[in-house]
């Protein structure tokens, strides 16, 4: 059976955490110059869409959510609808929903306590059709002034005796970092009353010392190269796909039989190719400008987008495996064929690289989507493009280089069921890849449905199941009988029954270190036997530096993150080696922050982005990821650095680099400059 890319896009749109423009929000203060304003919060609600009320029940979609943080006056009840909710029973969810249309307003009523007051008000929830669902959010800081009436004054001591009593607690101590004003410079400050030295110093910026320090940048440079050769294979993979290699031998005769001069024919082809570059170059600029490189990062790691591709990957891998056909909606490709048809010129061959483009996006849509995320986990603004372009190179190369030589067509193989083999092979792979997305999410947020032995138990099925299938014993849908099997396949079947061989001791905690990258990690696995991983003794900031500072030991703080696959090597190729696992556990204080940790932090801070933009922390992944971005002007991950008891850095830092010796040096100079330090300060 066919189905198009719409449901696909459907999908996505449905679970990705992303801003929908299905509602806009306005705002109007009411009552200014009065003891008692209120605020009002309008949304208006676009056609056909549903935005669910705050009491929505539990189990459905998910409830509207007001944030407010008060300045100078307090809240006065909860926000109040203008109108009641209509409530409708969802068979899906089997809970009652509670929903508006058109539009509604809320008003939240607020007394003043002072002469100037200040609110800002964030709102989150999400909207539906029949077709799907959408985030939806908004913000707007309120500004207002009171006459200083005996009501105010009441209301103002009251709220001075309430910020006296939450200072004191000690709780409320603890977090105060979390909780506080941002300095000049716009860095959330720690806790006061934490031992040793000044505090405010362990979250001060630190980017001249470090670049003290620095080597010649070329980190971002290699994992630029990384994305340009991902994408170049996987360019190569797609060539030799059903959908792309019969259309290589008709192009290029088109070209060559249309142009009786082989010079035109040649560039002609050229022009082909080059249409092919950009077109997948514009596509991964056109992500990095919608979403832009922090947030393909937040978003490479959320769990509504990693559980929509891990779906998406699951329903790629049974098409190719032939249980279904995914073909784009015929008024595309027939568009572009009368855009060829009708334009003449170089504009005509570029419309006819669309064509294949679109022609291709079964076979090549999953590996496109793959690089695109691999390049969103790098935080670089350019890795997209640079994905693109590696894997448009690969494909638009073979129709400029038989246009040159047409006398090499004769050679290549035919197209044939060998062909069927390869998009089967695909899908095993492909169905392998998606239980890494889905373990993404599991990661980021605790679930534990997906352990490392889990993991593993599948992928040793799967690779397992794919050697069976290359030695004939069990076929699919599409494939032709085989008499016989090739050396080629028999050499594919026995890689692929070993590696599954291969994994089987991760079951009772082998390393595994060539799939360390996409494997979870090793603590979440029940039954472990093996001891000689690097563990963090802290995985908080501020107890890690208060820990230093009682040891007198520098502090090795290692910026991680559940969804980083660098990350993971590092771990499995570096940090498990027996000197630096040594001088790890005894001459530093280990602390590991995970960037994309989503456990709530115990109350949501606002703070001030470099650029003057705020910005609500409400997790601590949220918290580590803004400690890294403004105290060490970093993003990407891993990002290790070495830092004393005031929160000066030791040594550059040290980003992915697989290299024993230099992560040694690397530490063994931050030991060296850490002695020197406290020689300088006694």
């Amino acid at each position: 059976m066919k189905r198009t890319i719409g449901f696909f896009l459907l999908l996505i749109t449905a679970l990705l955490p992303v801003v929908a423009q299905q509602v806009t929000w306005s705002y109007r203060l009411i009552g200014d110059n009065t003891a008692t304003p209120s605020i009002e919060i309008t949304a208006t609600i676009a056609p056909g869409f549903h935005l669910y009320a705050p009491n929505t029940p539990p189990g459905g979609p998910e409830p509207l959510v007001f944030y407010f943080d008060t300045k100078g006056c307090t809240l006065d009840g909860k926000p109040v609808a203008n109108k009641a909710y209509t409530k409708e029973y969802d068979d899906v969810f089997e809970v009652d929903q509670y929903f508006y249309s058109n539009s509604v307003k809320f008003t939240q009523k607020l007394k003043a306590a002072a002469k100037e007051w200040q609110v800002r008000a964030e709102v989150k929830g999400q909207v539906c059709d029949d077709t799907g669902c959408y985030r939806v959010n908004g913000s707007h800081t309120f500004k207002g002034k009171a006459p200083m009436t005996d009501a105010v004054s009441k209301e103002a001591e009251k709220l001075a005796d309430e910020e006296k009593a939450r200072k004191d607690s000690t709780v409320n101590a603890v977090t105060a970092m979390t909780d506080s004003l941002q300095s000049a410079e716009g860095l959330m400050m720690p806790a006061a009353n934490m031992s040793g030295v000044n505090a405010d110093k362990w979250w001060a910026n630190v980017e001249a010392e470090i670049n003290v320090f620095k080597e010649d940048p070329v980190q971002q440079s290699r994992s630029l190269w990384y994305i340009f050769i991902a994408g170049f294979i996987g360019g190569l993979v797609a060539l030799v796909t059903p959908c792309v290699w019969p259309m290589i031998p008709m192009t290029v005769s088109f070209f060559l039989k249309q142009n009786k001069s082989r010079r035109k024919s040649i560039t002609s082809a050229f022009v082909y190719g080059a249409s092919i570059i950009v077109i997948y170059v514009l596509l991964g600029l056109i992500v990095t400008i919608a979403f832009g490189a922090s947030a393909l990062n937040e978003l490479a790691t959320s769990a509504g987008f990693n559980i929509a591709f891990f779906i998406l990957l699951v329903i790629f891998a049974f098409s190719f495996m032939g249980g279904f056909e995914l073909t784009l909606p015929a008024s595309w490709t027939n568009k572009m064929d009368s855009k060829v048809d009708s334009t003449t010129g170089y504009l005509s061959i570029f419309f006819m690289a669309f064509t294949l483009c679109l022609v291709s996006f079964s076979c090549t849509g999953p590996i496109i989507g793959t690089l695109l995320v691999e390049a969103a986990a790098t935080s670089n603004f350019v890795s997209p493009a640079v994905g693109m372009f590696g894997f448009a190179l690969a494909l638009a190369l073979p129709f400029s280089l038989f246009a040159c030589f047409p006398t090499m067509l004769k050679s290549i193989p035919k197209s044939g069921g060998w062909m069927n083999t390869i998009k089967v092979v695909l899908g095993f792979l492909e169905l392998a890849l998606a239980l890494k997305f889905l373990s993404v999410a599991d990661l980021a947020y605790g679930w534990r449905i997906m352990d490392r032995e889990v993991f593993l138990s599948l992928w040793i099925a799967i690779f397992g199941l794919l050697g069976i299938y290359l030695l004939g014993w069990i076929q699919l849908p599409h494939d032709d009988k085989q008499d016989h099997i090739g050396i080629t396949r028999f050499s594919l079947a026995l890689i692929s029954i070993a590696f599954a061989i291969y994994m089987i001791p991760g079951l009772w905690g082998a390393p595994l270190k060539s799939i360390s990258a996409f494997s979870p990690p090793m603590y979440t696995q029940d039954f472990n036997l093996y001891t000689g991983e690097t563990h963090a003794q802290v995985d908080n900031f501020d107890e890690g530096m208060e820990l230093g500072n009682k040891l007198h030991k520098p502090v090795l703080i290692d910026f991680s993150g559940y969804g980083c696959v660098n990350c993971r090597k590092m771990e499995a190729a570096v940090l498990t080696d027996a000197e630096i696992k040594n001088t790890i556990d005894n001459d530093f204080v280990f602390v590991t922050l995970m960037v994309d940790d989503k456990k709530e932090l115990p109350q949501p801070v606002v703070v001030k982005e470099k650029d003057g933009q705020e910005r609500t922390l409400r997790t601590y992944g949220d918290k580590w990821s803004y400690l890294q971005r403004t105290k060490f002007g970093a993003n990407a991950q891993p990002y290790y650095v070495i830092v004393n008891d005031e929160g000066k850095p030791m040594n550059h830092s040290f980003e992915y680099e697989e290299n024993i010796p230099k992560y040694r040096e690397f530490l063994k100079k931050g030991l060296e400059n850490y002695a020197k330090s406290v020689k300088t300060n006694n």
